[in-house]
């Protein structure tokens, strides 16, 4: 059964991981066209109703979503509970953009539709919750895939065209575009969501509308309709959540109230970009990760009498049923943590040097001349920060109780006055500006990093298990590759011929350095990179071994048997 669990969640992540790149490849390069048209001025203002739609989104169903990532009782009744998203969600919708026009709003043509607009597409997209609940429940995700990617180019068409649009007809449309687009991307994800899961709802004869679910003894149920276990958790959650989201989306909460409009533009350019690998890759594994450690250990009791068990691999034929699952989970996250942290030794050496250059190239040399390229080279040194926390969180809302979860919120609560007082001092006294809210980040990604490490050691402990964070480091010989080359790089003179191409000249120059990290952290890892690929190919693996037991039981059988 579980390697069944892992064979789906690997085949989810590939299918999300493709998604998030293709996504990231096409919005890209809409951005792009789009800069040709936008001030930094306008871009600022995009990030601020961005950063209203992710708001409502998240405190309406982040912590309900984590919920049902657990052991549900039911399908009917995980759909049951996403509806609370959606009564969630009204109310949030109109609180925040009341409070929003309450203030002094921005002098940007067309302003208030663009907010209008935002609004109803939130609401659009909260009424997908109980199929994306459904498919999640399911390991769907060829249909999530399906229907985000149709959703993200319709957003893509839509704010590309009234753009260029308002720039042949020699309208100021403002914010417009960016509001368009989120309002058809809300709709093609309902559409496609609706589209693709009807079927499935009727042949496994479960409904995506509420529908009444009879309670048990021991899982008692709301009004016939909701899990009153799930809702417990979902109250727990709900705490941590606000503070996990002030925490996270802290620095785009801090660039509003402390930074003008311009250097608010060049920090949300800097941090689109920065962000794409977290948002292509590290995003999808987590997700399905976060399911996958749910199915696996969630359940398993502490069996504190037991003594820690060091082996490194969950392989061995001899592993009590119960540690086979959680000696599984064990390897999986020393898997996901090593590969985290090649990915940050390219991101640490090659990102500062290729950050103005490719900026200047990308987004045009008016932007080289703001702090957005200092911002760029700053967030490089915060992925290896974003990444792990990224996912051991993700093991600790998949596996933690509730009163861990309130020791979390406890400790989330520390880590928040640790920002707040970092970024003062990064931003206030040192004048860093956006460079200095990235720092600030670092000092809060590190400290939940510290905490999830301790609590996933302990967790690992109290169930027998040994849990060592040096056997997800990568090897010395890629961990000095990463050290000598940018060394090379501020040593070694440039070639004259490069210099008579510019731009290009200088982006060829390192990555000549990069082919070298590459060939040396390839050879290194090879045999790290081979347990990778074969556990995104498990199924291939297992149909070799199948095949070679049905060679040996027919050259075994005697000649004449049936």
């Amino acid at each position: 059964m579980s390697s069944k669990i892992l064979s789906s969640s690997a085949k989810g992540a590939t299918f999300l991981i493709l998604f998030q790149v293709l996504s990231r490849a096409l919005t890209f390069i809409v951005n792009q066209i789009l800069l040709r048209f936008l001030s930094p001025e306008l871009l600022g203002i995009s990030a601020q109703l961005e950063l209203f739609s992710i708001s409502v989104l998240y405190f309406a169903r982040e912590s309900l979503r984590v919920a049902l990532q657990r052991q549900a009782p039911s399908l009917q009744s995980v759909i049951n509970l996403s509806y609370l998203s959606i009564f969630f969600g009204i109310p949030l919708i109109y609180s925040l953009a009341f409070l929003w026009l309450s203030r002094e709003t921005p002098h940007v043509p067309y302003f208030v539709d663009a907010l209008n607009l935002y609004c109803l597409a939130i609401f659009v997209e909260l009424l997908t919750e109980p199929a994306f609940a459904a498919v999640q429940q399911k390991l769907l995700y060829k249909i999530r895939a399906s229907a985000e990617s149709t959703a993200t180019l319709l957003r893509c068409f839509g704010t590309c065209g009234v753009a260029i649009w308002g720039s042949w007809a020699g309208v100021d449309v403002g914010v417009l575009p960016f509001a368009v687009g989120q309002l058809g991307y809300a709709g093609a994800l309902l559409g496609v969501y609706v589209w693709r899961m009807w079927p499935v709802a009727r042949s496994a004869q479960f409904s995506l509308l509420l529908k009444q679910v009879p309670g048990t003894e021991g899982v008692p149920m709301l009004l016939n309709y909701f899990s009153a276990p799930l809702l417990r958790l979902t109250g727990s959650l709900t705490l941590q959540s606000g503070l996990k989201y002030i925490l996270t989306q802290g620095d785009s909460l801090l660039i509003t109230t402390l930074a003008s409009l311009s250097d608010q533009g060049a920090y949300a350019l800097a941090s689109n970009y920065g962000g794409l690998i977290a948002r292509m890759l590290f995003q999808p594994i987590e997700e399905s990760s976060r399911n996958l450690f749910a199915k696996l250990c969630a359940d398993i009791p502490p069996t504190p009498t037991l003594e820690p068990q060091p082996q490194p691999h969950d392989s061995n034929p001899q592993s009590p049923p119960q540690t086979q699952p959680l000696t599984q989970s064990r390897t999986i996250l020393h898997t996901i943590l090593h590969l985290y942290l090649l990915l940050s030794l390219f991101a640490l050496t090659l990102g500062p040097p290729l950050s103005s250059p490719l900026l200047s190239l990308v987004a045009g040399k008016s932007w080289s001349t703001t702090s957005a390229p200092a911002v760029l080279a700053t967030y490089c040194y915060y992925i290896p920060f974003l990444a792990l926390n990224g996912v051991t969180e993700a093991f600790v809302a998949a596996v933690a109780t509730n009163a861990e979860l309130h020791t979390q919120s406890l400790s989330m609560g520390a880590f928040f006055a640790c920002f707040a007082g970092s970024a003062w001092v990064f931003i206030a006294v040192l004048g860093w500006g956006g460079s200095g809210v990235v720092a600030a980040n670092t000092v809060n990604m590190g400290l939940r990093i510290l905490w999830n490490c301790w609590f996933i050691k302990r967790f690992f402990t109290q169930r027998g298990l040994e849990f060592r964070m040096k056997d997800a480091l990568p090897s010395m010989y890629s961990t000095a590759a990463a050290v000598v080359v940018p060394s090379l790089l501020k040593m070694s003179p440039k070639p004259k011929v490069l210099g008579k191409y510019g731009l290009v000249g200088e982006l060829a120059y390192v990555g000549v350095f990069a082919v070298a990290l590459v060939v040396v952290v390839g050879a290194a890892e090879r045999g790290f990179l081979r347990e990778c690929w074969g556990m995104v190919k498990p199924e291939r693996e297992e149909r070799k071994e199948e095949r070679r037991r049905s060679d040996e039981g027919e050259r075994l059988q005697p000649p004449g048997s049936p």
